[in-house]
């Protein structure tokens, strides 16, 4: 139990980490001992001695008992061990965080700590010691490049049949999840870094949920200068319209019922079941047939010669030139190109954000400017338009999400023991191998 515990510890990402007052352990160390080898790349003891800082400030703060010094040394370095195993195959796949979703995350954290800008950010971290802000934006990266390593690699390895998902709507909970309304309030507590009193509230609040619906008052009688109360009454929807990882903790209440506390990024959430109603709710949403033309940079065409190329193709269009034959003879993408660029009756969000915009923008049978995405550059072309019942496929498709959620778990841990496994690991300093050292 106390090794899960510090597991759970332990997969703190770098913004959380941030965001518990242990910024300085980022600035840039001194070279210094080599504690361990994984594949090609090592670990150092400051970074050993920065895992245990870290986890020590978290489980003091969670009013937890610190293991033993060995104990804990052992158990950090093996996490360090299985973290490094990850950046591996970071690098096998070539995986890289887009610059975009980079400034975001940092720019998260920024906010969380004070900084309105990434500049400002820089300047404070830098005047802790040099290059802090580079060390920590680097860290952010790896945490973001691991966290879509293990979407790819786990999702693909969760397997949900059919029947799963049928047995799945016919159960209690898959009815309760996929056809009823339900009428939910919802209390987020959140605080300014102080962990044990933003737990403390976050209890007497559920409390207090339980007895009462009032979620104004309860804001305001539980809000101090330390610690923020926020309540919002979400009214009567379905289940299908709140996010799947709270549906999933409301559908087995009872009404009057409440969920365990809930701790994510922003704070600590609590959610109560105040009455649910039975009955399907139809989901009558757009659909268009599109097709389109797909120019993608490669190593033989440069991103500014797919510009010229989109444009081109698009000049042509202009002047009555037809879009199958275009579409067919120099799209990139192989998939619709066979059929004159048709992908058929799209529903909005399932294309990237810039592909849906633009097509629900364009009028039936005009073809659209070019725009870019980040496959590359598109023309697209809508050429009719349909209200379609989406109700089956809709519950399908959480039905879907909420089993590969329940799943995806067990399915990283697995995965995370065979990488671990499978790397290179040779420990220098023998007091912390835990084959030698059984504690």
């Amino acid at each position: 139990m106390k090794t899960l515990q510090l597991k759970r510890v332990f997969k703190a990402t770098a913004l959380a980490i941030c965001l518990s007052a242990s910024l300085p352990t980022f600035a840039a160390q001194p070279k210094d001992e080599v504690v361990a080898v994984v594949d090609n790349s090592v670990i150092l003891r400051s970074d050993l001695e920065q895992s245990i800082a870290e986890v020590k400030h978290q489980l003091e703060a969670q009013k937890k008992t610190v293991p033993p010094e060995q104990y804990l040394q052992q158990q950090a370095l093996e996490l360090l061990i299985t973290r490094q195993a990850q950046l591996e195959q970071v690098k096998r796949y070539n995986i890289k965080p887009d610059e975009k979703s980079l400034n975001e995350a940092v720019l998260k954290v920024a906010k969380d700590s004070g900084s309105p800008s990434l500049e400002a950010f820089q300047q404070k971290l830098d005047k802790i010691a040099p290059n802090t802000y580079s060390s920590l934006r680097g860290r952010i990266a790896e945490d973001l490049a691991i966290n879509r390593l293990r979407q790819q690699i786990v999702t693909s390895r969760i397997q949900i049949s059919d029947s799963d998902v049928k047995n799945f709507l016919n159960s209690p909970q898959g009815q309760a999840a996929m056809g009823n309304q339900a009428h939910v309030l919802h209390v987020r507590i959140s605080g300014d870094g102080n962990d044990a009193a933003v737990q403390k509230i976050a209890k007497e609040v559920k409390t207090e949920l339980t007895n009462s619906n009032d979620v104004a008052a309860i804001g305001k009688k539980f809000s101090n200068s330390a610690v923020k109360v926020e309540g919002a009454d979400m009214g009567f929807r379905s289940l299908s319209d709140i996010p799947a990882e709270l549906a999933a903790r409301v559908s087995p209440l009872q009404p009057g019922q409440t969920t365990e506390l809930i701790p994510v990024r922003d704070g600590i959430h609590v959610l109560k079941l105040v009455e649910r109603k039975s009955g399907e709710q139809k989901a009558i949403v757009p659909q268009y047939q599109t097709r389109h033309i797909l120019i993608q940079p490669s190593e033989v065409v440069s991103p500014e010669n797919a510009k010229q190329i989109i444009d081109s193709l698009y000049s042509r269009l202009q002047k009555g030139e037809d879009f199958t034959v275009l579409a067919a003879t120099y799209s990139n993408d192989p998939g619709s190109a066979r059929d004159g660029g048709s992908l058929g009756w799209v529903t909005p969000g399932t294309m990237v954000p810039e592909f849906d915009e633009k097509m629900k923008n364009t009028a039936k049978g005009q073809i659209s400017e070019p725009f870019q995405s980040q496959f590359g550059w598109h023309i697209l072309q809508v050429t009719d338009t349909r209200q379609q019942d989406m109700t089956r496929e809709y519950q399908e498709r959480m039905a879907r999400q909420l089993l590969g959620e329940r799943q995806f778990d067990a399915e990283l841990d697995s995965w995370l023991r065979e990488i671990r496994n499978n790397a290179f690991v040779d420990i220098k300093d023998p007091s912390l191998d835990r084959k030698k050292n059984k504690s």
